[in-house]
Protein backbone atom coordinates (compact mmCIF):
# COMPACT_ATOMS: atom_id res chain seq x y z
CA UNK A 1 0.00 0.00 0.00
CA UNK A 2 1.05 3.20 -1.15
CA UNK A 3 1.27 6.60 1.28
CA UNK A 4 -0.66 9.42 -0.40
CA UNK A 5 1.76 11.52 -2.78
CA UNK A 6 1.59 15.76 -3.45
CA UNK A 7 1.91 16.95 -6.52
CA UNK A 8 4.58 20.05 -7.19
CA UNK A 9 1.99 22.43 -6.80
CA UNK A 10 0.01 20.80 -4.11
CA UNK A 11 4.06 20.73 -1.82
CA UNK A 12 4.89 24.31 -2.96
CA UNK A 13 1.58 25.23 -1.28
CA UNK A 14 1.87 23.35 1.46
CA UNK A 15 5.70 25.07 2.36
CA UNK A 16 4.05 28.61 1.31
CA UNK A 17 1.69 27.71 4.18
CA UNK A 18 4.44 26.30 6.95
CA UNK A 19 6.35 29.46 5.42
CA UNK A 20 3.54 31.81 6.63
CA UNK A 21 2.90 30.20 9.95
CA UNK A 22 6.17 30.56 11.07
CA UNK A 23 6.52 34.13 10.06
CA UNK A 24 2.86 34.84 11.83
CA UNK A 25 4.08 33.10 14.83
CA UNK A 26 7.43 34.86 14.84
CA UNK A 27 5.81 38.25 14.70
CA UNK A 28 3.08 37.41 17.38
CA UNK A 29 0.29 37.45 14.78
CA UNK A 30 -3.51 35.54 15.95
CA UNK A 31 -1.27 34.54 19.41
CA UNK A 32 -1.67 35.41 22.80
CA UNK A 33 -0.06 34.87 25.62
CA UNK A 34 4.21 35.41 25.73
CA UNK A 35 6.00 35.75 21.98
CA UNK A 36 6.96 33.19 19.68
CA UNK A 37 10.45 32.52 19.85
CA UNK A 38 13.06 30.08 17.10
CA UNK A 39 13.59 26.77 18.16
CA UNK A 40 15.58 23.73 16.84
CA UNK A 41 14.08 20.69 17.58
CA UNK A 42 16.15 18.01 19.35
CA UNK A 43 13.99 14.88 19.44
CA UNK A 44 10.48 13.86 19.20
CA UNK A 45 8.32 11.84 21.52
CA UNK A 46 5.34 10.93 20.11
CA UNK A 47 3.12 14.37 20.01
CA UNK A 48 5.96 16.05 22.27
CA UNK A 49 9.31 17.38 20.99
CA UNK A 50 12.19 18.82 22.91
CA UNK A 51 13.08 21.82 21.60
CA UNK A 52 16.55 23.98 21.79
CA UNK A 53 15.53 27.37 22.01
CA UNK A 54 17.28 30.04 19.52
CA UNK A 55 17.87 32.99 21.45
CA UNK A 56 19.52 31.10 24.30
CA UNK A 57 21.03 28.26 23.40
CA UNK A 58 21.27 25.17 25.60
CA UNK A 59 17.79 26.01 26.94
CA UNK A 60 15.52 22.79 26.22
CA UNK A 61 11.85 22.56 26.67
CA UNK A 62 9.89 19.61 26.38
CA UNK A 63 7.08 20.87 24.01
CA UNK A 64 3.75 19.89 23.01
CA UNK A 65 3.29 19.77 19.31
CA UNK A 66 -0.13 21.34 17.31
CA UNK A 67 -2.04 18.88 15.45
CA UNK A 68 -1.76 21.39 12.53
CA UNK A 69 1.64 20.37 12.05
CA UNK A 70 2.13 17.67 9.64
CA UNK A 71 5.33 16.56 10.16
CA UNK A 72 8.35 17.37 12.72
CA UNK A 73 11.19 15.49 13.34
CA UNK A 74 15.59 16.16 15.02
CA UNK A 75 17.13 19.43 12.66
CA UNK A 76 13.61 21.17 12.19
CA UNK A 77 13.40 24.76 12.74
CA UNK A 78 10.25 25.73 14.12
CA UNK A 79 8.11 29.01 16.12
CA UNK A 80 7.22 27.96 19.38
CA UNK A 81 6.21 29.45 22.76
CA UNK A 82 6.30 29.41 26.59
CA UNK A 83 3.15 27.92 27.94
CA UNK A 84 2.74 26.55 31.62
CA UNK A 85 5.90 24.61 32.43
CA UNK A 86 6.72 23.86 29.26
CA UNK A 87 6.36 24.62 25.61
CA UNK A 88 3.73 24.35 22.50
CA UNK A 89 4.99 24.45 18.66
CA UNK A 90 3.13 26.49 16.54
CA UNK A 91 4.95 26.35 13.14
CA UNK A 92 7.76 24.26 11.52
CA UNK A 93 9.67 26.24 8.44
CA UNK A 94 10.26 25.06 5.48
CA UNK A 95 13.26 21.82 5.45
CA UNK A 96 16.26 22.43 2.74
CA UNK A 97 16.24 18.80 2.94
CA UNK A 98 15.13 15.44 4.49
CA UNK A 99 15.73 12.21 4.48
CA UNK A 100 12.70 10.49 4.50
CA UNK A 101 11.26 6.66 4.39
CA UNK A 102 7.83 4.99 4.16
CA UNK A 103 6.00 3.48 7.49
CA UNK A 104 4.83 -0.22 7.88
CA UNK A 105 1.67 1.49 6.29
CA UNK A 106 3.55 3.14 3.04
CA UNK A 107 3.30 6.23 3.99
CA UNK A 108 6.37 8.44 3.78
CA UNK A 109 7.79 9.97 7.10
CA UNK A 110 10.57 12.26 7.65
CA UNK A 111 13.50 10.60 9.50
CA UNK A 112 15.70 13.74 9.86
CA UNK A 113 15.77 17.84 8.13
CA UNK A 114 18.02 20.01 6.96
CA UNK A 115 20.69 17.42 6.82
CA UNK A 116 23.89 18.45 4.35
CA UNK A 117 25.88 15.10 5.01
CA UNK A 118 24.83 11.42 5.50
CA UNK A 119 27.43 9.20 7.28
CA UNK A 120 26.30 5.49 6.68
CA UNK A 121 28.05 3.20 9.40
CA UNK A 122 28.94 -0.05 8.42
CA UNK A 123 31.07 -2.30 10.75
CA UNK A 124 33.33 -5.47 10.37
CA UNK A 125 30.49 -7.05 12.95
CA UNK A 126 27.91 -7.50 12.48
CA UNK A 127 28.88 -7.56 8.62
CA UNK A 128 27.36 -5.10 6.29
CA UNK A 129 25.12 -6.21 3.69
CA UNK A 130 25.58 -4.02 0.36
CA UNK A 131 21.94 -3.87 -0.65
CA UNK A 132 21.37 -1.68 2.33
CA UNK A 133 24.36 0.56 1.74
CA UNK A 134 22.70 1.41 -1.98
CA UNK A 135 19.49 2.07 -0.47
CA UNK A 136 20.58 5.16 1.86
CA UNK A 137 23.14 5.98 -0.78
CA UNK A 138 20.19 6.22 -3.42
CA UNK A 139 17.92 7.97 -0.71
CA UNK A 140 20.75 10.68 -0.28
CA UNK A 141 21.11 11.45 -3.82
CA UNK A 142 17.35 11.79 -4.10
CA UNK A 143 17.11 14.77 -1.61
CA UNK A 144 20.47 16.57 -2.04
CA UNK A 145 22.53 15.07 0.64
CA UNK A 146 26.28 14.58 0.31
CA UNK A 147 27.11 10.70 1.94
CA UNK A 148 29.92 9.54 3.52
CA UNK A 149 30.33 5.53 4.34
CA UNK A 150 32.49 4.66 7.62
CA UNK A 151 33.59 1.52 8.29
CA UNK A 152 33.41 1.46 12.04
CA UNK A 153 34.75 -1.69 14.63
CA UNK A 154 38.13 -1.96 12.54
CA UNK A 155 39.96 -2.81 15.96
CA UNK A 156 38.10 -6.34 15.44
CA UNK A 157 40.00 -7.69 12.28
CA UNK A 158 38.07 -10.28 10.83
CA UNK A 159 36.48 -9.60 7.76
CA UNK A 160 38.02 -6.06 7.87
CA UNK A 161 40.18 -6.69 4.87
CA UNK A 162 37.13 -8.32 2.90
CA UNK A 163 35.24 -5.60 3.75
CA UNK A 164 37.45 -2.47 2.89
CA UNK A 165 37.54 -4.24 -0.87
CA UNK A 166 34.23 -4.20 -1.48
CA UNK A 167 33.96 -0.70 -0.08
CA UNK A 168 37.11 -0.07 -2.94
CA UNK A 169 34.21 -0.19 -5.69
CA UNK A 170 32.47 2.54 -3.70
CA UNK A 171 35.53 4.77 -3.66
CA UNK A 172 35.87 4.21 -6.76
CA UNK A 173 32.38 6.06 -8.26
CA UNK A 174 33.62 9.14 -5.77
CA UNK A 175 32.24 8.15 -2.44
CA UNK A 176 34.44 9.33 0.40
CA UNK A 177 35.59 5.97 2.57
CA UNK A 178 36.62 6.81 6.89
CA UNK A 179 37.21 3.93 8.48
CA UNK A 180 37.43 4.39 12.55
CA UNK A 181 37.24 2.19 15.87
CA UNK A 182 35.48 3.69 18.88
CA UNK A 183 37.25 1.82 21.07
CA UNK A 184 40.88 2.84 20.03
CA UNK A 185 40.17 6.26 18.76
CA UNK A 186 41.37 5.30 15.36
CA UNK A 187 40.29 7.59 12.73
CA UNK A 188 38.01 9.66 14.78
CA UNK A 189 40.40 12.65 13.98
CA UNK A 190 39.53 12.80 10.19
CA UNK A 191 35.88 11.80 11.22
CA UNK A 192 35.44 14.99 12.87
CA UNK A 193 37.37 16.76 10.83
CA UNK A 194 34.32 15.25 8.48
CA UNK A 195 31.74 16.85 10.43
CA UNK A 196 32.36 19.97 11.40
CA UNK A 197 30.27 22.42 10.18
CA UNK A 198 27.70 20.50 8.33
CA UNK A 199 24.52 19.13 9.97
CA UNK A 200 24.91 15.56 9.62
CA UNK A 201 22.95 12.13 10.32
CA UNK A 202 24.30 9.36 11.25
CA UNK A 203 22.49 5.71 9.63
CA UNK A 204 23.12 2.47 9.28
CA UNK A 205 21.95 -1.16 10.32
CA UNK A 206 21.82 -1.99 14.24
CA UNK A 207 24.40 -2.74 16.05
CA UNK A 208 27.33 -1.48 13.74
CA UNK A 209 27.97 1.58 16.73
CA UNK A 210 27.14 4.39 16.02
CA UNK A 211 26.35 5.46 19.60
CA UNK A 212 29.28 4.53 20.70
CA UNK A 213 30.88 6.51 17.94
CA UNK A 214 28.95 9.07 19.29
CA UNK A 215 29.67 8.89 23.16
CA UNK A 216 33.57 8.82 21.48
CA UNK A 217 32.90 12.25 19.84
CA UNK A 218 31.39 13.64 22.62
CA UNK A 219 32.02 11.60 25.93
CA UNK A 220 30.32 13.92 28.36
CA UNK A 221 27.02 13.03 26.41
CA UNK A 222 25.08 10.52 28.41
CA UNK A 223 23.94 7.72 26.01
CA UNK A 224 22.46 4.24 25.80
CA UNK A 225 25.36 2.29 24.61
CA UNK A 226 24.04 -1.08 23.35
CA UNK A 227 25.76 -4.53 23.24
CA UNK A 228 26.21 -6.87 20.48
CA UNK A 229 23.42 -9.34 20.75
CA UNK A 230 25.70 -12.67 20.72
CA UNK A 231 23.32 -15.02 19.78
CA UNK A 232 22.30 -13.44 16.63
CA UNK A 233 24.74 -11.73 15.91
CA UNK A 234 22.32 -8.33 15.57
CA UNK A 235 22.60 -5.33 17.05
CA UNK A 236 19.08 -4.10 19.53
CA UNK A 237 17.65 -1.20 18.81
CA UNK A 238 19.86 1.25 21.47
CA UNK A 239 18.18 4.43 19.89
CA UNK A 240 14.44 4.54 19.41
CA UNK A 241 14.00 8.18 18.23
CA UNK A 242 16.60 10.19 16.17
CA UNK A 243 18.45 13.04 18.27
CA UNK A 244 20.53 15.97 17.67
CA UNK A 245 23.73 16.81 19.22
CA UNK A 246 25.81 19.86 18.83
CA UNK A 247 29.59 19.15 17.97
CA UNK A 248 32.40 21.51 19.33
CA UNK A 249 34.06 21.79 16.63
CA UNK A 250 30.46 23.68 15.35
CA UNK A 251 27.54 21.72 13.56
CA UNK A 252 25.20 19.06 14.39
CA UNK A 253 24.74 15.39 14.42
CA UNK A 254 21.69 13.33 14.43
CA UNK A 255 21.98 10.01 16.06
CA UNK A 256 18.91 7.31 14.14
CA UNK A 257 17.56 4.27 15.20
CA UNK A 258 19.17 1.20 13.61
CA UNK A 259 16.82 -0.56 11.15
CA UNK A 260 17.03 -3.82 9.09
CA UNK A 261 15.07 -2.71 6.38
CA UNK A 262 15.20 0.37 3.92
CA UNK A 263 12.58 0.80 1.59
CA UNK A 264 12.74 2.44 -1.45
CA UNK A 265 9.43 2.31 -3.12
CA UNK A 266 8.32 6.00 -3.11
CA UNK A 267 10.87 6.17 -5.58
CA UNK A 268 9.82 6.14 -9.33
CA UNK A 269 12.23 4.24 -11.34
CA UNK A 270 13.71 7.20 -12.68
CA UNK A 271 15.05 8.62 -9.65
CA UNK A 272 16.07 5.40 -8.37
CA UNK A 273 18.27 5.12 -11.18
CA UNK A 274 19.18 8.26 -10.83
CA UNK A 275 20.30 7.79 -7.21
CA UNK A 276 22.68 5.46 -8.35
CA UNK A 277 25.53 8.13 -9.65
CA UNK A 278 27.77 5.87 -11.41
CA UNK A 279 24.36 5.34 -13.86
CA UNK A 280 23.95 8.67 -14.93
CA UNK A 281 26.14 8.93 -18.06
CA UNK A 282 23.94 6.15 -19.95
CA UNK A 283 20.64 7.21 -18.52
CA UNK A 284 18.48 8.51 -21.58
CA UNK A 285 20.20 6.86 -24.21
CA UNK A 286 18.02 3.90 -24.36
CA UNK A 287 15.78 2.71 -26.91
CA UNK A 288 12.82 3.32 -24.93
CA UNK A 289 12.40 6.71 -23.11
CA UNK A 290 10.39 4.97 -20.27
CA UNK A 291 13.26 1.82 -20.23
CA UNK A 292 13.82 0.32 -16.52
CA UNK A 293 16.80 -1.08 -17.86
CA UNK A 294 16.00 -4.66 -17.09
CA UNK A 295 15.28 -7.10 -19.94
CA UNK A 296 14.44 -4.18 -22.91
CA UNK A 297 16.18 -4.55 -25.58
CA UNK A 298 18.89 -1.84 -26.59
CA UNK A 299 18.90 -0.63 -22.75
CA UNK A 300 22.40 1.47 -22.88
CA UNK A 301 22.84 0.80 -19.29
CA UNK A 302 23.03 -2.95 -19.20
CA UNK A 303 25.26 -2.86 -22.14
CA UNK A 304 26.98 -0.56 -20.00
CA UNK A 305 27.33 -3.71 -17.54
CA UNK A 306 28.70 -6.18 -19.90
CA UNK A 307 31.15 -3.54 -21.04
CA UNK A 308 32.51 -3.30 -17.47
CA UNK A 309 31.95 0.17 -17.11
CA UNK A 310 29.30 -0.19 -14.62
CA UNK A 311 29.94 -2.34 -11.96
CA UNK A 312 27.20 -5.48 -11.80
CA UNK A 313 26.87 -5.75 -8.21
CA UNK A 314 25.59 -2.33 -8.07
CA UNK A 315 23.65 -3.29 -11.07
CA UNK A 316 22.32 -6.00 -9.85
CA UNK A 317 21.14 -4.36 -6.24
CA UNK A 318 19.29 -1.29 -8.15
CA UNK A 319 17.02 -4.44 -9.71
CA UNK A 320 16.12 -6.13 -6.64
CA UNK A 321 14.96 -2.44 -4.87
CA UNK A 322 13.06 -1.76 -8.72
CA UNK A 323 11.42 -5.04 -8.29
CA UNK A 324 10.43 -4.81 -4.41
CA UNK A 325 6.11 -3.97 -4.90
CA UNK A 326 5.04 -0.65 -3.84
Amino acid sequence: MSGRRLSQNQARRVNRLQRQRVDDALAGAGHEGSEARAGLVISRFGKQADVEDQIEPGLITRCHIRANIDSLVAGDRIAWRVEGDGGVVLARQERTSALQRPDALGRMRAVAANLDRLVVVLAVEPPPHPNLLDRYLAAAEDAGIEAIILLNKTDLGGHAADIRALLRGYERIGYPILLASARDTGGLEALREALAGHTTAFVGQSGVGKSSLIAALLPHEKLRIGELSEAASKGRHTTTAACLYHLPQGGELIDSPGIREFSLAFLEPTRLASGFREFRPFLGRCRFSDCRHGEEPDCELRAAVTAGQVGEARYRSYLQILGEPE
